[in-house]
């Protein structure tokens, strides 16, 4: 017959007298005053549970370490809370719905104090109360924290139990699992609920107390799902059935086939009924596994409160030994890479001094990079950013500038060959000797071509700057990024030298332009060699054109398949305008050529005094202008450098408190992990 409501009836009265009674005669000490649930490991273990405490509350966790816990998950009204009271002695919140609305820390330490002590900590807070008081003390904590409705939070709340008779243990309670919500709850809960127990139950270090009700069938526990999912060897789950005596009937298989992979084992267990102290609870209970016809055939290793607190004591125990010399590791780590990330940082500027200091160092930075990339053609601080080789890319526009330059000829050129030449005669005639080409020819078509080329060329060395502008501030940056001040003034200072440099140049390319125009002169022999050159097929080209058979075309060398019916028409201005077209062709090629080598040796001297002699000054005048500030400025960081430097040092303070917290206790861990 299955032990349950009956327990509160005069039989089992009767029972707990009789029990009572044999107490008495057989041990000269009240119960009450033995810890029944405490073990050997509590003095021990401590020590340790103290310092991981400790750990908990500056949130090492935050830096990224797991600490060891032992997570209680299980499906709402699985007897969770139940059995945090009797492992604790003590009345948690009870109702419909969901109790616990955020993570609940419970830190049971025993102590032989003639009255309990219970603290709630949270939000900063501390909150002393008692046993009869501690359900509405952590209803009105979980309101603070989590809200007057029936919704969920993840910010922990610690309790802190130090009573007579309790293990030394330190359990985190999580919400209990539910799919469908209720009045005041978000739609989503499941999905809160679940996120909140995985993000507890996937480190290696948790080990996870999965609580069942003797009712379910294991296999389709949700619960049980969720742990499988992050530990599929069950090596860090342990089992607590709860509710047995409702429910005997098929738990022995249960508990012995193991269906669902419990590595840790199963405990059976008694939920406390109605009013019963809980000295009484564990005498039913005892009774119960004792004499009940199908749980009394469960061995007595698997069952009862103090079976479940001695395992929970051990395998914390044994999770403590196995985990703590990785905890000292990683904490030594991070310690050693965040003091590291802190010598990193610039220094913070203290004085005048030593901000000039810093500032000169820094424009002494950006210049010599600049001195690389632009002048020297090393690229050994950006190997692998084509972009930062300067010297390759400014050939290869000036490459692309010269071949369009050299590629620009006048539309239909071959099909209406001499046309402008005869035009531009017809215009330039004059009384005067015949014979003698107008030097006014020569000047006009040698206009129409400069002037057709020099929007290219403006916009050939607009392109260089704009190009020059970003390798500038890319360089500036790096060097500068983590000083504002004078980040600001440098890329300020950069890009006003740059837009100067730019104007310049336009205004050299103007002037080469304008003295093309002007002024027709070269010493070049290529001239006279190039000329003489075309001017000797004049002849040949002349008899083809006049031709009785009056061919439609002719090939002419360096020009290519030439239309000239259209030039038999003009039968004596051929003569002259093939000798203005011979002249414009040689020294059209030397005007071209000196452009593009007068561009070239001006751009190269204007960044040689730009990173030589400009560029410092500028970003000195910029900086010590009335609207920058001044020097002074330079001693503000950054927002986030300081941002950075402030959560480096907190991080590097709360391992290295961590570090002497547990340099105080790893010498302890082997003593208790051997028994």
């Amino acid at each position: 017959m299955a032990a349950g409501n009956g327990a509160t009836s005069s039989k089992g009265t009767c029972v707990i007298r009789r029990s009572k009674a044999i107490a008495a005669t057989q041990q000269p000490q009240p119960l009450a005053i033995v810890a029944p649930i405490a073990t050997s490991y509590n003095e021990r273990i401590r020590p340790v549970l103290d310092s991981l405490e400790n750990l908990r509350r500056i949130n090492i966790t935050k830096e990224g370490i797991q600490l060891p816990s032992i997570v209680v998950v299980g499906d709402q009204s699985s007897g969770k809370s139940s059995v945090l009271e009797s492992l604790a002695g003590i009345s948690l919140p009870r109702g419909q719905g969901i109790c616990t609305r955020v993570p609940l820390v419970m830190r049971l330490q025993n102590h032989p104090l003639p009255h309990p002590e219970l603290v709630l900590e949270f939000n900063g807070k501390t909150v002393s109360t008692d046993e009869a008081h501690v359900s509405e003390a952590i209803n009105a904590a979980t309101e603070e924290l989590a809200g007057c409705g029936k919704g969920i939070s993840d910010d922990p709340l610690t309790l802190m139990v130090k009573k007579n008779g309790v293990p030394d243990l330190t359990m985190v309670d999580l919400p209990g699992i539910t799919r469908v919500p209720v009045h005041g709850q978000p739609e989503n809960i499941y999905d809160l609920i679940k996120d909140m127990i995985m993000e507890y139950i996937k480190p290696e270090e948790s080990i996870i107390l999965n609580v069942l009700s003797a009712s379910v069938d294991f296999t389709t526990c949700e619960s049980i799902r969720m742990s499988r999912s992050v530990d599929k060897t069950g090596s860090r789950t342990l089992a607590v059935v709860t509710k047995a005596d409702k429910s005997p009937e098929g738990l022995l298989e249960k508990v012995t086939a193991d269906d669902v992979n419990i590595g840790l084992g199963y405990v059976c267990v008694r939920n406390r009924i109605g009013d019963e102290s809980y000295e009484d609870a564990r005498i039913l209970e005892q009774n119960l596994f004792d004499s009940h016809p199908l749980l009394s055939k469960i061995d007595k290793s698997i069952v009862g409160v103090p079976v479940l607190a001695q395992k929970l004591v051990q395998v914390q125990a044994l999770s403590i030994s196995k985990t703590l010399p990785g905890i000292v590791r990683k904490i030594n780590e991070n310690l050693s890479n965040n003091l590291s990330e802190l010598e990193k940082l610039p220094s913070k500027f203290t004085s005048v001094a030593g901000a000039i200091a810093s500032f000169m160092h820094i424009i002494g930075l950006i210049k010599e990079s600049l001195r690389n990339i632009f002048l020297r053609g090393e690229f050994d601080e950006y190997p692998g950013d084509k972009k930062m080789h300067c010297p390759a890319r400014l050939v290869e526009m000036l490459d692309s500038y010269s071949n369009d330059l050299f590629s620009c000829v006048e539309s239909d050129a071959t099909k209406n060959f001499l046309m402008d030449e005869i035009k531009v005669l017809e215009e330039a005639k004059s009384i005067g000797l015949p014979n003698f080409l107008p030097r006014t020819a020569f000047s006009s078509i040698l206009q129409q071509k400069v002037r057709g080329i020099s929007d290219m060329t403006i916009g050939f060395v607009e392109n260089v700057w704009n190009y020059l502008e970003d390798v500038l501030i890319f360089v500036i940056n790096r060097h500068s990024e983590n000083y504002t001040q004078l980040l600001f003034s440098s890329r300020r200072a950069g890009q006003v030298l740059i837009s100067k440099k730019k104007q310049n140049s336009i205004m050299h390319v103007i002037e080469a332009i304008e003295m093309e125009i002007y002024t027709e002169y070269t010493c070049n022999p290529e001239f006279s060699q190039e000329y003489n050159k075309l001017i000797s097929l004049r002849e040949g080209f002349l008899n083809e054109v006049l031709k009785k058979e009056k061919p439609s075309h002719v090939t002419l060398k360096d020009v290519g398949m030439i239309d000239i019916a259209h030039l038999r028409q003009y039968p004596s201005k051929l003569s002259q305008a093939f000798d203005l077209k011979a002249r414009m062709i040689s020294y059209w090629k030397i005007a071209q050529k000196r452009l593009i080598d007068n561009i070239a040796l001006h751009l190269m001297l204007s960044i040689n005094y730009l990173v030589i002699h400009d560029l410092g000054k500028e970003i000195v005048n910029d900086l010590l202008s009335p609207t920058s500030g001044g020097i002074e400025r330079l001693l503000e960081e950054s927002p986030s450098i300081s941002g950075k430097r402030e959560n480096l040092q907190r991080s590097v303070k709360v391992l290295r408190e961590s570090k002497e917290t547990m340099g105080k206790i790893i010498d302890r861990v082997g003593s208790f992990a051997e028994c």
